[in-house]
């Protein structure tokens, strides 16, 4: 659409009932100056007749907000071509400018959306990346497909600018910035190409193929930098030096450059704090200008996001409450959907208070009209209206860096701004217009005015000098008629058809016969059109307007509401007859909806009841947010010693009688008999304690929300457990309970070459990074068997290898590939004149286990494969780190201690499925036996929590002395970890990591009373009764807050959260330990 004609081809469509006033518009024209032959904005050629409606309006006396905490009182705005061209007070306008009276509205710049995402075409890449879920070619603007509908929901919901960003892929493309209003997209297109999207998981539907988890995500995102990267420097050199191979030419990799460059802008979407976090470390490790995609959780880690420094887009899809119609539901519905429920419209304004950065967004919401509502929501829960306002407007524009079209309202800018009847955002007022580019659409008619009366009416002709217009009726049905004094006090009366109050417009129609005109002045037998608009004066109420007559002249009126015929109330008093007709009229429909309607509103009157005096719960934000969170990690004490208990120090040792164990600042100082401490030291006394290292698990699978296995691909070395550490998993807190201190997370068994694995802590109410272990080794996971040729499945896979041999082959092939790139580098660094080599993430992994640096932990069951590791690891110089599973060690032990490899077995799993038939419970008393360092592992959740119990087996299969087999939890684990030299026994320099337990660790009798990790105490038995009590009681008042409703009830979210989406066990490991529901073990 031509801009020149927005507004008044805005009204035309939009004022139904406006020929005649549409007319007289035209009529204005003649005093405009003449137009321009075309359209300076754009190239398109005229055809036909030149439209031409009016090209300017001015709205008077109005309140205007310029911006947050800049107003000005009864202005007016001029609007020119679809921009701001002046504003004052009392403007002087070009003759034949449009004049809207817009006293008692207040004007605000329109809402900028940061973050929309939209409908795009398809493409194939000419020159794309290898994997199809990298496109940062792609740009949207170029293939944006309109959507009429949502455009319209968004101008509704008071935005007039948006970022449209592209919705698939993981690498998703490029987004561009449009206006929101009816244009051709030509005319609404700010900027073609703005941001980077990325997204760090696949989406459930495009799983098919590498990458087929978070952790491939984040991996192949990783290696596209890296290529990119490589890609520029390999264009560099070959502008210095002529005689180098040319690369191949690829787009994605040099859309990719301009990011690395700093030259383009990059959004990650941080799906809940966990990703955002992640968002941020591949922006640090790139030096990308990152921009997060908020989730509306940034209030559950708040210290870390305002240490990121990074700009924020902030949604207000706040939680509808959940339902709680019964008993079953309350069970089932967890403490942390509650919490967040209460919680998360208090997201904006504690980031306000953090004084983090942010924008806030329509994004999640079901419905873009609840934005307005929303926001109102987040102000009554702790965010300043200014803030409010500048995140809507000024805010988003400047970050989208295009504040100097849009965001405020200022001379030279887009005219983008809402009308509203009042403050913004109070409750109850509405959100009458928006105006894009000088379009205008009216969403409430909200009009004060009562035109009932009587009107007294100058015409220009003498058609309708005589006449009165009177008005009456109700303010839903409207009548009215003509009346001219006639003989006798018989007035002459002509009524009106279809008399309509409607934005201010008042249209009607009359027979012209019935005025009985002289032949002079006739226009015509039959209906005549007439139209008006109604203009609020301080003292008076006036109508100017046309009647469009049935020969097609057009003549001009005004009226003035004669105020000696008003009532009291303002206008003329209602027609008791027509109000009687009308009810009449209504009341046989009110009746047939009567009974329908009586047990809904029956219902929702007492819902409403129930729901006017909702409890207001104070609830402190913990972390993990939910059942058994904290709001401060556990002090850590100077100097403690536990006095006169029996001390297992899985060390030379042994077990220790009434002995003392002393720690200090989280490091155990001394073990032995009335040791003397320093004076202010923390007593305890251990009569009648046991106290044994912590537990430490050689083979689990907790605490990931990246999906514990990669298995789009054969080979996926480059994916890293690391990157998907969730400190919010409740199994962490459940472990601890059984005594463990340490884990081993490693990637699952779906590949020859798997992920690299991540040792942690369980440090609950920790981050993500403070849970990993500082110290501990890098390793990797091998596989071996069944679960990674895959040839036995239900429905194979076709993936190489299919056979025991080629797994065998690949991993040759693997470490050859190394030792290849390992050369090409070393060369590369030592000669000039060669193109750089390519960094390869899975080759520098398999790189590191040649020298040494990264231990390899292979899952594996038969003899002859066990052999065959083995053997191809000695040729390559490797020593492994340790056999997981290992169940036929028994019978190649001697080779396992020859080797240097150590056994994580289970204690008495055996014969579910067929390469296990020959397990046997002494399996790791035998290996032990032949000089193998042995440990017990769980593999499993629930089973974690009493591997003390699984290490007595030891004794009861094999003969093992008490204190040897504790050491299968404790030190020996910590040897095939590598991280002896810092926990797996009481020993003075290790770390204070130790389990207290009311008996026997051994004992099946025996309780876990208290779990210290680094001199810290992070679980308590009687501590963990009173956090029961706590959550219980909160629970239960949360749940009297949502069932009673009020004001923290939201409309409800679309938003997914992808750390649901995959299992947290090795679902290619099919041992029979996962087969409890893990569904609830984790409040998500």
């Amino acid at each position: 659409m031509n801009q020149h004609c927005t507004f008044s081809h805005s009204l035309a469509r939009r004022w139904g009932n406006a020929p005649a006033w549409f007319g007289y518009c035209l009529v204005i024209l003649a005093g405009l100056p003449s137009a321009s032959a075309a359209d300076p904005t754009n190239t398109s050629p005229a055809v036909g007749v030149r439209y031409q409606p009016p090209s300017s309006v001015v709205l008077r006396n109005a309140q205007v907000v310029v911006r947050a905490g800049q107003v000005l009182e009864q202005a007016d705005v001029l609007i020119r071509d679809g921009k701001l061209a002046s504003i004052g007070v009392d403007l002087d306008v070009p003759a034949g400018t449009e004049s809207l009276d817009f006293s008692g509205r207040i004007l605000y710049p329109a809402f900028v959306d940061p973050l929309v995402e939209m409908e795009g075409g398809t493409s194939t890449p000419v020159a794309g990346y290898w994997n199809a879920q990298v496109t940062p070619e792609y740009r949207l603007g170029e293939r944006l497909v309109t959507d009429a509908d949502k455009l319209q929901g968004l101008r509704q919901a008071g935005v007039g600018t948006a970022l449209a960003a592209p919705q698939r892929g993981i690498v998703k493309g490029q987004s561009c910035i449009v206006s929101t209003g009816t244009q051709a997209l030509s005319g609404r297109m700010l900027q073609s190409a703005s941001f980077l999207h990325l997204q760090l998981y696949p989406h459930r539907r495009e799983r098919g193929s590498y990458p087929t988890s978070p952790m491939g995500a984040v991996a192949l995102v990783r290696q596209a930098f890296y290529d990119a990267d490589w890609y520029a420097a390999s264009q560099r050199a070959v502008k210095a030096d002529a005689r180098l191979p040319f690369p191949e030419h690829n787009d994605a990799l040099e859309a990719l450059g301009a990011a690395l460059a700093g030259d383009q802008r990059v959004i990650i979407d941080g799906n809940n704090e966990m990703y955002a976090a992640r968002a941020d470390q591949l922006a640090r490790e790139f030096s990308l200008q990152l921009v997060i995609r908020g989730s509306g959780r940034e209030y559950r880690r708040l210290q870390d996001v305002a240490k990121m420094g990074r700009m924020w887009i902030v949604p207000v899809d706040f939680p509808a409450a959940p339902s709680l119609d019964t008993q079953a539901e309350i069970a089932d519905t967890t403490l942390q959907t509650l919490m967040h429920w209460r919680l998360a419209p208090e997201n904006p304004g504690r980031l306000e208070s953090a004084g983090v950065p942010f924008v806030l967004t329509s994004d999640g919401l079901a419905k873009s009209a609840d934005l307005l509502p929303n926001v109102r929501r987040a102000i009554k829960h702790g965010l300043s209206e200014a803030t409010a306002l500048r995140a809507l407007t000024e805010g988003p524009a400047k970050l989208l860096k295009i504040d100097a079209s849009v965001g405020t309202l200022e001379i030279g800018k887009f005219a983008n701004l809402l009308v509203a009847a009042g403050p913004l955002f109070a409750e109850d007022t509405k959100l009458l217009e928006t105006w894009v580019q000088g379009e205008r659409d009216i969403w409430e008619d909200d009009l004060p005015l009562d035109p009932r009366g009587a009107w007294e009416i100058e015409d220009e002709s003498v058609a309708l000098a005589e006449f009165r217009l009177e008005i009456s009726g109700t303010p839903k049905k409207l009548k009215a008629h003509l009346e001219r004094p006639g003989k006798q006090d018989k007035p002459q009366k002509v009524e009106l058809r279809k008399p309509t109050l409607s934005s201010y417009q008042f249209n009607a129609a009359f027979q012209t016969d019935a005025l009985k005109l002289a032949e002079p002045t006739s226009y015509g037998s039959g209906l005549a059109q007439l139209s008006a608009t109604v203009l609020d004066r301080s003292d008076v109420l006036q109508l100017q307007g046309t009647v469009v007559w049935p020969d097609g002249q057009r003549t001009h009126f005004s009226a003035t509401k004669d105020a000696e015929l008003q009532t009291d109330e303002g206008g003329e008093a209602p027609d008791e007859s027509s109000e009687a007709e009308e009810a009449s009229e209504d009341q046989s429909e009110e009746k047939s909806e009567e009974k329908s309607e009586e047990k809904s509103e029956e219902k929702s009157e007492e819902k409403s009841e129930e729901k006017s005096t909702p409890e207001f719960v104070a609830c402190d934000v913990n972390f993990p947010l939910g059942a058994y969170g904290v709001t401060d990690l556990p002090a850590q004490v100077d100097w403690l010693v536990i006095r006169d208990a029996t001390v297992w120090t899985s060390g030379p040792a042994g077990r220790l009688e009434n002995a003392d164990l002393l720690v200090h600042q989280g490091m155990i100082e001394a073990v032995g008999m009335d040791l003397p401490v320093p004076q202010g030291t923390v007593e305890l006394s251990g009569q009648g304690w046991h106290v044994s290292p912590g537990i430490i698990d050689c083979h689990s699978h907790m605490a990931t929300d990246g999906g514990v296995n990669e298995s789009g691909q054969a080979v996926t070395a480059e994916v890293r457990i690391s990157d998907f550490i969730d400190p919010a998993d409740i199994t962490i807190y459940r472990q601890l309970a059984g005594g463990v201190t340490t884990s081993n997370i490693l990637h699952g068994s779906a590949n020859p070459i798997g992920g690299q694995n991540q040792v942690i802590k369980l440090r609950w109410g920790a981050s993500a990074e403070a849970l990993k272990m500082d110290g501990a080794p890098a390793g990797i996971k091998f596989a071996l068997g069944e679960n990674v040729k895959q040839s036995n499945w239900s429905e194979p896979t076709n993936r190489y290898p299919q056979t025991r041999m080629g797994v065998e082959q690949l991993m040759r092939d693997r470490f050859e590939a190394a030792l290849s790139y390992q050369q090409e580098h070393a060369e590369w660094r030592k000669t000039s004149g060669r193109l750089p080599p390519r960094r390869d993430l899975e080759l520098d992994a398999i790189v590191e286990i040649l020298e040494g640096e990264r231990w390899i932990h292979c899952h594996s069951y038969r003899q002859d494969e066990i052999l065959t590791m083995l053997r191809v690891l000695e040729d390559y110089q490797i020593t492994i780190g340790s056999l997981q599973h290992i169940l036929e060690g028994y019978k190649v032990a001697d080779a396992m201690a020859k080797h240097g490899a150590t056994g994580s077995t289970f204690s008495d799993w055996w014969a579910y499925k067929m390469e296990v038939f020959d397990a046997i419970p002494f399996n790791g008393a035998l290996m032990h036996r032949a000089g193998v360092v042995v440990s017990f592992n769980s593999d499993d959740a629930e089973l974690a929590r009493h591997l003390n119990h699984e290490a007595a087996k030891a004794v009861k299969y094999g003969g093992l002395s008490p204190e040897e087999a504790l050491k299968f939890v404790t030190l020996n684990p910590a040897k095939q970890l590598r991280i002896d030299a810092m926990v797996g026994s009481l020993e003075p320099g290790k770390q204070a990591d130790f389990v207290i337990w009311n008996r026997s660790p051994l004992s099946t009798m025996s309780v876990c009373q208290q779990t210290w990790i680094d001199g810290r105490c992070y679980f308590d038995r009687e501590e963990d009764v009173s956090r029961q009590q706590r959550d219980a009681e909160l629970h239960r008042k949360l749940v009297q807050s949502a069932q009673g409703g009020g004001a923290n009830s939201g409309s409800g979210s679309h938003r997914e959260d992808p750390s649901t989406w995959w299992v947290r066990f090795d679902e290619f490991c099919h041992h029979g330990h996962h087969e409890h529901d893990h569904a609830h073990d984790h409040e998500h």
